[in-house]
């Protein structure tokens, strides 16, 4: 069984809350950290300040409505550097806004996902998630 590290880019409480739990359910050997804003992503990603010792992500789940800096901005930061442009990024976000989509594609997301708003998908979303990106893809070493 493949595990890997996600690193969860989300501001609401709630969302950390399914989205760990809906991981953890699984049973599979992932490690996950959360961040709550973007500034904090860019800093954990890029080994600064308090995240200097903190493994490198294989996946982001990465929220567009972050405090500091958004989604797009953070997104835009590591599709433009040579040492994290081969993470994969995934949007994860309450915004269905074409302008989203389209800016997130535009600055290389891999994909963009809608979270649903009842539980049980927004539970099989991340559980699909986990499935094609975790056990069927094989992400950059």
């Amino acid at each position: 069984m493949k595990s890997a590290h996600i690193l969860l880019v989300e501001d609401n409480e709630g969302d950390i809350l399914l989205t760990t739990e809906a991981l953890e359910e699984r049973k599979l050997v992932n490690k996950v950290s959360v961040v709550r804003n973007g500034k904090e992503a860019l800093d954990f990603v890029f080994k600064r300040n308090k995240y200097e010792y903190q493994e490198s992500p294989d996946l982001i789940l990465l929220d567009v409505n972050l405090p500091f800096k958004n989604g797009h901005e953070v997104l835009q930061e590591l599709k433009n550097s040579i040492a994290t442009k081969k993470i994969p990024v995934i949007m994860l976000t309450t915004s269905s806004s074409e302008r989203d989509i389209n800016l997130s594609y535009e600055h290389h997301a891999n994909c963009f996902i809608t979270k649903p708003v009842e539980i049980d998908s927004f539970m099989e979303a991340i559980c699909s998630i986990e499935d094609f990106w975790i056990q069927l893809v094989k992400l950059p070493g």
